[in-house]
């Protein structure tokens, strides 16, 4: 019977995968994530999950291997992870009391094809000021976040509006997902007989 891989070292993705029921085989895909000169966020993010699936096909041919990413974008500029304390600063500053997209893609890759989807949330962070900046980016919690901040954690003190899927936001949309799973025969295990 085929195994779900997810190629990916995020544990929120595998603590989402895990809610559904799930308990996959984890292997990272290493895949450059520069963006490509005048690329959009959106299709930086979809392309870069295709590439994290199809990077692990050889190593797994019978299984289904999933993989996402996320990007945070502000009128069409993307912001990754942090380099430091001042990106981050500049970051908040940037999208502080501004509504931004989080655009989540997710690839599947199974019997030699990729099916994959992309899901879109608008969110809103409040001003934040210097001393929370700094307060927060010493928590080590924004350091390896698209953003620099996780609405599921501390972040979410900053998180003034949602509109779209809050686990799209954290990095794997989980509706998305789990029916791109089941059109593979792979619904979750809560809704397969399975114990």
């Amino acid at each position: 019977m085929s195994k779900l891989i997810l190629a990916s070292a995020s544990p929120r993705r595998l603590a989402l995968l895990r809610q559904l029921g799930y308990d996959p085989q984890v292997q990272v895909a290493d895949v450059d994530e520069t963006a490509q000169a005048g690329e959009r966020p959106e299709n930086l993010a979809q392309r870069l999950a295709r590439s994290k699936a199809t990077a692990l096909a050889g190593s797994h041919p019978e299984n289904l291997i999933l993989a996402a990413d996320t990007v945070v974008a502000l009128a069409g500029q993307a912001f990754g992870k942090a380099r430091d304390a001042a990106d981050a600063y500049a970051m908040y500053a940037k999208l502080g009391g501004k509504d931004h997209q989080v655009h989540t893609a997710v690839a599947l890759l199974h019997d030699g094809q990729v099916d994959a989807i992309l899901h879109s949330s608008t969110v809103r962070l409040r001003n934040m000021s210097p001393q929370e900046m700094a307060d927060y980016w010493a928590s080590g919690e924004p350091a390896d976040k698209a953003g620099a901040y996780a609405i599921q954690g501390l972040g979410a003190v900053f998180v003034e509006h949602l509109q779209g899927s809050f686990s799209g936001v954290m990095g794997l949309p989980l509706f998305e997902t789990a029916r791109l799973l089941t059109q593979c025969s792979f619904p979750p295990p809560a809704f397969s007989g399975s114990t």
